[in-house]
C-alpha cells in the first residue's frame, strides 16, 4: 500500500477506520443477535438510505449502558428508534429512554417497531427540536446520547454535560465523520459540519470533569464518563 503524504488526498467518503475484512468478521459475529424487528429496521435504513448506528454500535451501546446500570437515557435525535431499541433493552422494564425527533413520522415508525419488540413501554418519544425537548425535561441522566445534525454537536455537549450524573456517560455518534476530521480542507455535506465535530471532540476530551475515548467502529463513537 502506498503511503498517503497529504491528508487532502484522502477520499473522506470511503475512509474507514476498520479494515473491510475485519468489518465483515465483526458483522458476522453480530448476526447472532438477529431478530425480526431489527432486521426490518435495518432493511428500512438500507431502502431509504437512512443513517442508523448499525448492529455493531447498537450492541456496544447496549453493553456500555448495562455496564453502568443505566436506567434513564436521553437521546438527542432518535430517528425511527434504532438506537432506542438497544438502550431500551439495556435499561430494563423499570428504566426509561426519552427520545426526541422533529419528524412525527419517525415517532410513528418507532412505535410500530418498538411495540412489536416489547420495548415501547420503556420509551417516552417526544416530537420536537431535540435541544428544546431536553431543556424542558427535568433531572439528571445516566446517559445522554447525541446524534443530531452535526453542526449542533458542540451545543448539545454544552447542554448535556451538566445534566449527567457522576459516573454517567455522554455518547455521540459520527465523531470521525467518514474521515473528514482528518482532512485539512474537507468537502462537507453541509458547510461547517466537520469543524463543528472537531470542536465537539476537542471540547469533550479537554473537559477535566470527563474521561473520554473514541471507539472507531463504523463512523466513530465518542464515550465520555463523568468523574
Amino acid at each position: 500500500m502506498t503511503d498517503i503524504k497529504d491528508p487532502s488526498e484522502l477520499n473522506p467518503t470511503v475512509l474507514s477506520p476498520v479494515h473491510p475484512e475485519i468489518q465483515r468478521y465483526l458483522d458476522d459475529l453480530a448476526g447472532s443477535t438477529d431478530t425480526p424487528v431489527l432486521l426490518e429496521m435495518e432493511e428500512l435504513a438500507r431502502r431509504q438510505n437512512f443513517p442508523i448506528v448499525g448492529r455493531l454500535v447498537g450492541l456496544f451501546l447496549k453493553m456500555i449502558a448495562k455496564s453502568i446500570g443505566a436506567k434513564r437515557v436521553f437521546e438527542f435525535g432518535s430517528g425511527y428508534g434504532y438506537s432506542a431499541y438497544w438502550f431500551a433493552d439495556a435499561v430494563g422494564p423499570e428504566g426509561q429512554v426519552i427520545c426526541s425527533d422533529a419528524d412525527p413520522d419517525n415517532r410513528s415508525k418507532a412505535e410500530h417497531f418498538l411495540r412489536r419488540a416489547g420495548l415501547w413501554e420503556r420509551v417516552d418519544f417526544r416530537t420536537g427540536f431535540a435541544q428544546s425537548v431536553f431543556q424542558f425535561t427535568e433531572g439528571e441522566f445516566d446517559i445522554c446520547y447525541n446524534d443530531v445534525d452535526k453542526g449542533d454537536y458542540p451545543e448539545v455537549w454544552r447542554l448535556a454535560r451538566g445534566r449527567i450524573r457522576r459516573g454517567g456517560l455522554y455518547i455521540a455518534d459520527n465523531v470521525l465523520w467518514h474521515g473528514r476530521v482528518t482532512v485539512e480542507n474537507p468537502v462537507d455535506i453541509v458547510p461547517g459540519w466537520t469543524d463543528a465535530i472537531r470542536e465537539h471532540n476537542r471540547l469533550t476530551f479537554d473537559d477535566p470533569e470527563f474521561d473520554a475515548s473514541i471507539n472507531p467502529t463504523r463512523d466513530g463513537v465518542i464515550v465520555a464518563r463523568k468523574k
